[in-house]
């Protein structure tokens, strides 16, 4: 089956765009806006093997179970903003893996609409960025603790 596209590159082969999806590294899921909840329709292998749950297991549940409770975080509130507004978002999270395991997601979420300009779905690409997260913070703590054994030494040396 070939699908139209709007520009210059032609009709694309539907089975070769769910191998494309379906070979990328990254997690990618198509949500439905049901009133306040957002229903997976969609998920990769990507996202399977990042989480840790199957399709069958979480497709037409909100999105939210990846957080595990987990719900007072900032970029869960831009999240929230962004879909109200209707506009594309990028924040990196916390979210949890069937098996309880934390992971730091690094969300991407567009919204798509139909040719009247009416929100159909949304799009989420997800990145597991938790190397970068902890050596971002194992930064930022090494450089606390030179502050403090630097204001120790100027304490010691003005003694």
């Amino acid at each position: 089956m070939l699908v139209e596209t709007d520009d210059e590159q032609g009709p694309i082969n539907l089975a070769l765009l769910k191998k494309a999806v379906d070979a990328s590294n990254d997690g990618i899921v198509i949500a439905e806006q049901e009133g306040d909840d957002n229903i997976l329709i969609y998920v990769n292998k990507a996202f399977e093997r990042l989480t840790g749950y199957q399709a069958d297991e979480i497709l037409y549940q909100d999105c939210r179970f990846l957080q595990a409770g987990d719900h007072d975080q900032d970029a869960i509130r831009e999240i929230r903003a962004a879909l109200k507004e209707r506009r594309s978002v990028r924040v990196t999270l916390r979210n949890y893996r069937k098996d309880g395991s934390l992971f730091w997601n690094e969300l991407s979420i567009s919204p798509i609409v139909n040719d009247e300009d009416q929100l159909t779905y949304y799009i989420g690409v997800q990145k597991d960025v938790t190397k970068t997260v902890v050596a971002e913070q194992r930064a930022e703590a090494a450089e606390q603790e030179i502050l403090r054994l630097r204001e120790q030494l100027a304490n010691l040396e003005a003694s």
